[in-house]
């Protein structure tokens, strides 16, 4: 299991189902901090990525009947047989339907140590059938630099706590990367923010956290952001996310 240990900062990913942690995240208070639960249908393209064991461990998006897009860091060091991506979900202990992998694309250039290039690919060994609870999503092509966003996931609820059953999603704003460079200055990290890179400011007490990780930032109807890393959970700090618009050429030329 992937874990970040720069000062305070931390892949988003964990291992957990049924409100059992894996225990070297017990450490790391949160969620999808101050979200709230997700409408039944209202993310057809949010994917729950899970062990062979049925266990949670990070987020992906539909983005055609084959692939779910995700963060590498989720996926570096899994396998076809310990990697499903569970579609049309609400509920982690309910629903949903399960596809196995067939194979595991990761950015050649994901950097573990800053988290650069943080995308990966996962193709489904079946087909993704459509219905009003499992869509795909646009790619983000343009170059954000603020307004609304949406992000959603069962990040974990706090140390010792577990993790969300129901699906949570989290309002929020998108901040350019000089805002995200300056606020990350303190922390030590404003060389990790990457023109390839979207960040996302909520007020503290809000923000991603552990099982969130690969999950879809969406604005105007298109996925923008994949959720990559951030300070400990809701304190304030941006988050941030692989830029969709950065690595859409490899997108395309591998999700077929």
């Amino acid at each position: 299991m992937f874990r970040l240990s720069v000062l305070l900062t931390i892949g988003l990913a964990v291992s957990a189902f049924g409100n059992v942690l894996s225990p070297e995240f017990t450490e790391w208070a949160g969620r999808i901090v101050g979200g709230t639960n997700a409408g039944t249908n209202q993310f057809p393209y949010q994917v729950s990525l899970r062990s062979a064991g049925n266990a949670h461990f990070c987020g992906g998006s539909i983005i055609n009947n084959r692939y779910v897009l995700t963060a590498a860091h989720c996926t570096i060091g899994r396998t076809t047989g310990n990697t499903v991506s569970v579609v049309g979900a609400l509920f982690l202990n309910s629903g949903g339907i399960a596809h196995g992998t067939a194979r595991i694309v990761n950015h050649p250039s994901y950097n573990a140590n800053t988290l650069a290039n943080d995308v990966s690919l996962v193709q489904t060994a079946s087909v993704i059938t459509y219905n009003a609870a499992v869509q795909p999503i646009a790619l983000g092509g343009n170059f954000v630099t603020g307004g609304g966003a949406v992000a959603s996931g069962w990040g974990q609820l706090g140390a010792n706590v577990g993790i969300p059953n129901h699906l949570q999603f989290l309002n929020t704003q998108i901040i350019t990367l000089a805002d995200c460079r300056n606020r990350h200055t303190a922390t030590g990290n404003a060389g990790r923010i990457f023109d390839s890179t979207v960040c996302t400011l909520s007020p503290n007490g809000q923000g991603m956290c552990m099982g969130d990780s690969g999950g879809p930032l969406v604005q105007g109807g298109a996925v923008h952001g994949i959720v990559s890393w951030g300070i400990p959970c809701g304190l304030g700090q941006p988050d941030v996310f692989a830029r969709v618009s950065s690595f859409i050429g490899w997108i395309q030329a591998n999700a077929v």
